[in-house]
């Protein structure tokens, strides 16, 4: 097989079985339990594993589609801007929210993670479990923890958020989407924008402001309080 029979290969399966996890999220209600990434992400695991292809070199041929990443990060720009207003308005408390929930997402999973299980590595890849992957690899690596097992954290914590954030808003009467919205992506990174974006535009700006703002100011925050966190 030429490599680039191989590269379109990989390309056409890996596009098809999302689309096919596309169709199965709708037919469940977009159900977070059967969630395209999730059941894209372990089908391919099996399909891997099944034909023997090497990781390094499925994502070798799977290139574009982290190129693609990149364009489709900036393109959330474009609803932020046409909210831009609205945003300016709520920027102190928005950047209060940030701090606030930064924190306290890194540190409790961190500290109940040290009380439950208290293995090292875990707890400080847990501490990155709310922020998007790119990001969430390269701090739990230079904190100490694990980028694989970081990684996986992170779509887990996607998935429940999407699973239980809207129940528990509508419990909690939440009913302004801005806040939605940026609770959304505060607490479940990409899954949550993606869900905030399925409701309202303006639900998904917000998501991705706080998804953004989020990984960022835990990037800077997370190495400074590791080592005053360790001595609970």
């Amino acid at each position: 097989m030429t490599s680039s029979i191989q590269m379109l290969m990989a390309l056409s399966i890996t596009i098809g079985i999302y689309l096919l996890a596309e169709q199965i999220y709708r037919k469940f209600h977009r159900s977070a339990l059967v969630h395209p990434v999730i059941v894209t992400i372990f089908s391919i695991m099996g399909l891997l594993k099944l034909l023997g292809w090497e990781y390094p070199q499925y994502r070798q041929d799977t290139a574009m589609i982290h190129f693609m990443l990149g364009p489709a990060t900036v393109a959330l720009a474009i609803p932020l801007y046409e909210n831009i207003s609205l945003i300016r308005k709520m920027l102190i408390p928005l950047m209060v929210a940030t701090l606030v929930g930064a924190f306290i997402a890194s540190s409790s999973a961190f500290l109940l993670s040290e009380w439950l299980i208290n293995t090292d590595i875990l707890s400080r890849s847990m501490l990155v479990k709310s922020i998007t992957t790119p990001i969430a690899i390269g701090v739990a690596e230079k904190v100490g923890g694990s980028g694989s097992l970081a990684a996986g954290l992170v779509l887990l914590t996607g998935a429940i958020g999407c699973l239980v954030l809207p129940g528990y808003m509508r419990l909690v009467k939440v009913q302004s989407e801005p806040a939605e919205g940026f609770i959304m992506g505060m607490t479940a990174h990409g899954f949550g924008t993606a869900q905030a974006f399925e409701k309202s535009v303006t639900c998904g700006a917000f998501a991705g402001l706080a998804m953004s703002l989020t990984g960022v100011i835990t990037a800077v925050l997370i190495p400074l309080f590791v080592p005053v966190i360790s001595l609970f």
